[in-house]
């Protein structure tokens, strides 16, 4: 596929910073570097679209036919399968927000690990295993970790589980910073990445960390599941973890604070260089790209999808007039 495509990426909001904004952000500024016709759609603008917009040069939709939809949320293919012609390919992240689950009228699907691979297997629908893609350019190492333990920093989203960080770190005598992009988030993350040691957190959090060749510990005590966490990760349980996405949903340890100590003692600098290295074979969006593009080329628009969907509108319509 090396002509130039009119491709549009969705994302339900681009308000705050967060897993599927940043990838969003990485997947139109890769795609924009190959030289395509990038725009994008999203509902909710805010920081992350206005960086789209003013950094990246990328508009808002615009048009009425692209080559590609590139979705990620249902909620967007819902939206724009009234008024726009293409083919759709969603992108699942994750197995348990209901944003995150198949449209029925997307063409094609992909998924960021196995787990949502198998979860969308389950419900009826193939896709493409394509890890979370990151930009390491912009996530990479700058300041090399150091040899001996000092400093962690924690991107979980809760409050108990930076308490219970924090405890740890204060019994080992760590410094300890968090960011939780619910209550203090930044854009540049990777700089306070590469201020820090070791990293803990869960999902894409992790692989930004990786890339910036930072050993990593995961654990994370979230809203929409049971606190679960694989620990401290090395290369002996990575494929394992990262088959559900570095979620902690592998191992599914429970973590006590004298659990977090004995996992932060577990700390080796040298694993940061071992994921740099895996970040840059495996997670390297730039790599992804040619996937997403493949799947796309060899994905056609499913005709009896696109008439059930013209259908339901059409009842939709039938249903208001009267």
């Amino acid at each position: 596929m090396n002509k130039t495509l009119n491709i549009l990426v969705t994302n339900n909001h681009l308000v705050n910073v967060g897993g599927s904004e940043t990838f969003t952000y990485a997947l139109i500024d890769g795609l924009k570097k190959k030289g395509h016709n990038v725009e994008y759609f999203t509902f909710e603008k805010g920081l992350v679209s206005t960086k789209i917009e003013n950094e990246l040069k990328v508009p808002f939709l615009s048009k009425k036919e692209y080559d590609i939809v590139f979705a990620n949320h249902n909620t967007t293919i819902s939206y724009l399968k009234k008024s726009i012609k293409s083919k759709f390919i969603q992108t699942c992240h994750g197995i348990f927000p209901p944003l995150e689950q198949p449209h029925k009228y997307a063409d094609g699907y992909i998924s960021i690990s196995q787990e949502v691979q198998t979860h969308l297997s389950n419900k009826g629908y193939n896709s493409t295993l394509i890890l979370n893609g990151i930009d390491c350019k912009r996530f990479k190492t700058t300041k090399a970790p150091q040899p001996k333990l000092k400093s962690v920093l924690s991107l979980c989203q809760s409050k108990e589980a930076n308490t219970a960080i924090q405890q740890a770190c204060n019994a080992l005598n760590l410094d300890f910073e968090y960011l939780d992009k619910n209550i203090n988030p930044i854009w540049d993350i990777e700089n306070t990445i590469n201020n820090h040691d070791l990293v803990i957190g869960l999902g894409r959090s992790i692989y930004e960390a990786m890339a910036c060749g930072r050993p990593v510990l995961i654990y994370d005590n979230r809203s929409y599941a049971d606190s679960f966490a694989d620990g401290y990760l090395n290369k002996e349980i990575l494929n394992n973890s990262i088959k559900n996405n570095c979620s902690g949903r592998y191992y599914k340890y429970k973590f006590s604070v004298n659990d977090l100590v004995n996992e932060i003692k577990k700390y080796d600098y040298k694993d940061g260089q071992f994921f740099r290295d895996f970040a840059l074979k495996n997670l390297n969006i730039e790599h992804q790209l040619d996937t997403y593009l493949e799947v796309a080329n060899n994905t056609k628009v499913n005709k009896i999808k696109q008439l059930r969907f013209k259908f339901k509108q059409f009842r939709e319509r039938n249903k208001q007039a009267n």
